[in-house]
């Protein structure tokens, strides 16, 4: 059985992460992904954390302390200790893995608050985007974590819809991810 890891775990090293970090100012960490699900609350864990960090120097800082704490980097955005089993990925920017999002996490409604620390602030991307970078990917987990995301948050579809499509004209694979969305619609109105 592989490992998953909880909100609680996930906070807690999120706390220790706090006290070690250099400097004064604030990390924006956003929560995407499964992570984003499992701190809102509708899974119980994660197989892996997911993170955009919005502004390139808070990136570029988290990073570097990454480094010094011993993080290795298995992938180009994946971070993990040798001797822990859970890993990190982390987006910098508004992208993602390789969608890119059509404004900043940081934006007017581009996340909810979760918590906040002296050095780090956690949020989570806001579901309409949650939506769209789940289903841009479209694997069975992804329709079944939107259909979860459409029932429990409050999601506009008209709304949803637009900018889902807004963004799929900037996608490589714009017939597949309009594909992936007619699909969920379809799944909708079934429920």
């Amino acid at each position: 059985m592989e490992y998953r890891g909880t909100a609680n775990e996930l906070m807690e090293t999120l706390g220790a992460w706090d006290k070690l970090i250099p400097g004064g100012k604030k990390v924006r960490l956003i929560a995407c992904g499964g992570t984003a699900l499992t701190l809102l609350g509708h899974k119980e864990s994660t197989k892996d954390v997911d993170f955009i960090v919005p502004d390139k120097k808070e990136y570029e800082r988290l990073v570097h302390f990454l480094q010094r704490a011993g993080y290795q980097q298995p992938g180009i955005y994946s971070w993990r200790r040798a001797n822990e089993v859970i890993s990190f990925d982390i987006y910098p920017g508004k992208s993602v893995y390789t969608t890119e999002l059509l404004s900043s996490p940081l934006a007017k409604d581009g996340h909810k608050k979760i918590r906040e620390w002296s050095k780090l602030y956690l949020g989570v991307l806001n579901p309409a985007d949650l939506i769209i970078s789940k289903m841009f990917r479209g694997s069975g987990a992804d329709f079944d974590d939107s259909l979860v995301l459409l029932q429990k948050e409050k999601v506009d579809l008209k709304r949803l819809e637009k900018r889902y499509k807004e963004t799929a004209k900037y996608d490589v694979s714009e017939a597949r991810v309009l594909r992936n969305l007619e699909v969920l619609l379809n799944k909708v109105k079934k429920v």
